[in-house]
């Protein structure tokens, strides 16, 4: 191959990769925007209730262009999983560590999820939906939510750990078992507030989280 050939090829072979490149980006923006829909749907049916058709729908896409993009109906489930864990530690994890460690952190977890839980009393968290739809049914989308789940669970036994090591709270507080009753004033918030319409289910939530606090001897 002579320069002057050389010198031809190399526009082309750049005009050709920019092509590639602006064709992967184009197929990013539209995958996220599937798993947007795929989401605000779920939040509704469940996500097991979600269907690759309604979403084509939604997407005023084919089925196969919707397809294609995840391979199988279970890998936009999951994917649906792991957007929704993502936004719920933009929500509720990251901002809390903004503040000092211990009981000012911890409180900080438990407000931003309280928070986040009053906006989805209307519609509905993938945790709680997913745990009834998946709870005894084993596979990748199971594992997916256990996964997601168990790492939130991590970060605010860390936070009650810190909270313990600040001297904050007793030294001899079990922190399993406080996280334990933490999650499970979330649950009853959900219950009460979603499926009895109780209006005083938000606040009895704060005043439970107190009551955890003071029984655990917090100092500031």
């Amino acid at each position: 191959m002579t320069a002057t050939s050389s010198a031809r090829v190399a526009p082309v072979r750049r005009s050709t990769q920019a092509a590639a490149h602006k064709a992967a980006h184009k197929g990013q923006q539209t995958k996220a925007a599937i798993v947007d829909a795929a989401l605000g749907m779920a939040t509704h049916v469940g996500v097991e209730g979600l269907s690759i058709g309604a979403l084509a729908e939604a997407m005023q896409m084919s089925k196969s262009g919707v397809f294609a993009h995840f391979g199988s109906r279970e890998e936009l489930q999951i994917s649906v999983v792991r957007e929704y864990h993502n936004r719920f530690e933009d929500e509720v994890f990251k901002p809390a560590l903004k503040k000092p460690r211990g009981l000012p952190r911890l409180r900080a977890l438990f407000d931003n999820w309280m928070q986040r839980t009053s906006v989805e009393i209307d519609s509905g968290c993938i945790y709680i939906s997913g745990a009834v739809e998946f709870d005894d049914r084993p596979g990748p989308v199971r594992d997916a939510l256990v996964d997601t789940v168990m790492t939130w669970h991590a970060a605010m036994k860390r936070a009650i750990a810190q909270a313990k090591a600040e001297g904050h709270l007793n030294a001899t507080v079990d922190e399993d078992q406080t996280l334990f009753e933490i999650h499970g004033l979330i649950l009853a918030l959900h219950y009460e507030a979603r499926f009895l319409k109780s209006p005083e289910s938000i606040a009895r939530a704060h005043r439970g989280f107190d009551h955890i606090l003071a029984r655990c001897g917090a100092s500031s």
